[in-house]
């Protein structure tokens, strides 16, 4: 079940039992915190995340130290698909960058995720936000992402997971 709250008429917020801003146990033998922004707007979005969620709860590999709240919000880039769901999760994990965004495309295609153009709908979308303290400049992988600060679908998660 989840609890809903409208925030403008673009934007709603829901929370439930796993995606609500609540610590989870600390495992200091996983060296690096990662801040990673999930979304998606095809099929059952809520659902996913919450298989996600599980995913990674009986992966040895990550840890989940937070989860924040679920935002809908309208998309950007492509206009003409249906509104997006976005959440962010801090984990912790012993993954190098690189590895450990090997590691997300894999996740993401496990839940169906396929790549037909930029900003194009998806099932789940996976993005490393932030890097453990880590400034990345690499073609692959950008760290702290390079649009975070201007997406409402990072801030507003963010703000509930550091509140």
């Amino acid at each position: 079940m989840h609890i809903k709250c409208k925030l403008t008429d673009g934007l709603t917020t829901f929370k439930n039992l796993h995606f609500c801003g609540k610590f989870y146990k600390k495992d200091i033998k996983l060296k690096y915190e990662v801040t990673i922004g999930l979304g998606g707007n095809v099929g059952d979005v809520k659902r996913r995340f919450e298989h996600l969620f599980i995913f990674f709860k009986r992966d040895k590999r990550v840890e989940i130290i937070k989860s924040s709240l679920i935002l809908k919000n309208p998309p950007f880039g492509y206009l003409l698909q249906d509104d997006f769901l976005n959440s962010v999760m801090i984990l912790r994990t012993n993954m190098q960058p690189i590895v450990f965004l090997d590691y997300l495309l894999r996740v993401e295609k496990k839940f169906g995720r396929k790549r037909s153009f930029d900003n194009a709908p998806r099932t789940l979308d996976l993005d490393i936000i932030f890097f453990d303290k880590k400034i990345i400049n690499k073609k692959r992988l950008k760290v702290p992402h390079p649009s975070w600060s201007k997406r409402e679908s990072v801030v507003i998660p963010l703000m509930d997971i550091n509140r």
